[in-house]
């Protein structure tokens, strides 16, 4: 299915899909105004928490800096290059393709339940080891293996950064659960957890080259950073709840399953099949599958390709 599809949901759409699944909007919509949403992000925080996070990160790359200029005995600057919030499966789909090389150390509030990581690129690694060492720059390789000792000292290096990190959060104390590792992230999170990753960007005042690391922790985890110091009472009536929730169906996540076709062969069939073997189907080429919307057909279909994926081009309700 084409991702641009997802962004067309009119009003008149959600209505139709609501009444197909057996439920209508109890409130006049007419004055709600359809908002582009994308489904393949978390979007756990509103814009006012995320704000308050903005500088809760700024908070955490200022605690980075003074940590590392205390461990290097150097001047160091360190920004946020950017803050994204990701599904826990999708994130680590991503890692599992691009991040076997890289650099894990887990942290929690106890070493038995970690509940975030810091990653390190490889690249980084290297820089931030061979800079401890006092190494001229020139002999930076950002392919070569680390030594045994770079290992132990990437490890208290990525500690500092736990610190800077627990410093900055006012009601945890975290801690590095067991020492890093080499692409493995031991971090163990439902598929559908949503995770704020801060990518911060660290440079030694005296060096041309820079270095990219970040934190990935739950968005449950920094509910106290963002969380309100007074709540309004009766601030809602529930005319307005009904309108906000009608608003925000469009950030409702629905399965979609697609059904080429359906046979009902003997159990002894069943156990009889073997690789190259043929199951035929009860359905002509030509005709249509079935979409089914959380248990219902709701559409009709043909099989298609794009960019390289199998989809589904929409030919009826």
């Amino acid at each position: 299915m084409s991702s641009t599809l997802t962004n067309n949901l009119s009003r008149e759409k959600i209505q139709q899909f609501l009444a197909a699944a057996g439920s209508k909007p109890t409130e006049d919509t007419s004055q709600i105004e359809a908002t582009e949403y994308n489904w393949h992000q978390p979007h756990y925080f509103s814009s006012d928490q995320l704000e308050k996070l903005d500088d809760f990160t700024k908070k955490v790359a200022q605690a980075c800096a003074e940590k590392f200029a205390s461990l290097y005995h150097a001047d160091f600057n360190v920004t946020i290059a950017s803050t994204t919030q990701h599904f826990a499966d999708g994130f680590f789909n991503q890692v599992s393709d691009a991040g076997q090389n890289d650099y894990y150390l887990a942290f929690g509030t106890d070493q038995k339940h970690p509940c975030g990581l810091i990653g390190i690129p490889h690249q980084t690694a290297v820089i931030w080891t061979t800079q401890l060492l006092g190494d001229s720059e020139s002999k930076e390789d950002s392919g070569r293996k680390l030594s045994q000792l770079e290992e132990s000292l990437l490890s208290d290096i990525t500690s500092i950064v736990v610190e800077a990190f627990s410093s900055s959060y006012d009601n945890c104390d975290f801690h590095p659960a067991g020492s890093i590792d080499k692409g493995r992230l031991h971090l163990e999170l439902q598929g559908t957890e949503e995770l704020y990753k801060i990518t911060f960007n660290v440079k030694k005042a005296d060096s041309e080259n820079s270095s990219e690391a970040y934190i990935l922790i739950p968005c449950r985890k920094l509910e106290p950073v963002v969380r309100e110091t007074t709540q309004a009472e009766n601030k809602f009536s529930a005319a307005d709840i009904s309108k906000a929730i009608f608003a925000h169906l469009q950030q409702m996540p629905v399965t979609v399953t697609v059904q080429l076709a359906s046979v009902m062969p003997t159990f002894g069939e069943i156990m009889n099949l073997q690789v190259n073997d043929i199951l035929l189907l009860g359905k002509k080429i030509d005709e249509s599958v079935e979409l089914i919307v959380e248990g219902r057909q709701l559409f009709q279909g043909r099989p298609a390709k794009s960019t390289g994926k199998y989809a589904v081009v929409i030919t009826g309700t």
